[in-house]
């Protein structure tokens, strides 16, 4: 029993002995400050313009799904996303005027409503609220804050392009 003994108290010996033993410690230099590198802000890529020659009315384009609303030869408001018909009732393409608007306007043929309409094409087509992503009857699908700007923005006569 006196070997265990023994045995104990050198270990807890080795194991204090370790424990105090003093550390070989480097002081840690002082850490002098990273050079500060700028980095170039990249420079914003400006919105597309409108690829109409309309001055006055509004601009639409198929190909980006984009519509721009213009007064004196400035866009007021645009690009905007814009929805369409698809390829069996595709939205026309070419050069309109606003023919009349409706606030509150429902579809009589589809029994749809169609807040904010400005028409300005034949058979009915015109910028209104609607889903951008749901295929319209050939109109102009805008979402309800900027078919509200459109219907504010437009008037009868003014010109409409669609390419």
């Amino acid at each position: 029993m006196r070997g265990t003994g023994v045995l104990t108290l050198l270990g807890l010996t080795l194991v204090t002995a370790a424990c105090s033993a003093p550390r070989e410690t480097t002081p840690s230099p002082i850490a002098e400050p990273a050079p500060l590198v700028r980095t170039p802000t990249p420079t914003p890529t400006p919105p597309p313009s409108p690829p109409c020659a309309v001055t006055t009315g509004a601009c639409v384009s198929l190909a980006q799904r984009l519509a721009w609303l213009l007064r004196d030869g400035h866009v007021v408001r645009g690009p905007v996303p814009a929805g369409f018909g698809p390829p069996d009732q595709a939205t026309p393409s070419g050069s309109f005027h606003v023919v009349w608007k409706d606030r509150e306007h429902r579809s009589g043929d589809y029994g749809t409503d169609m807040p904010y309409s400005v028409f300005f094409a034949a058979g009915g087509i015109a910028f209104h609220a609607g889903p951008l992503d749901a295929p319209s009857h050939g109109c102009v699908h805008l979402t309800p804050t900027d078919a509200a700007a459109f219907f504010d923005g437009l008037n009868a006569g003014d010109a409409v392009e669609v390419r």
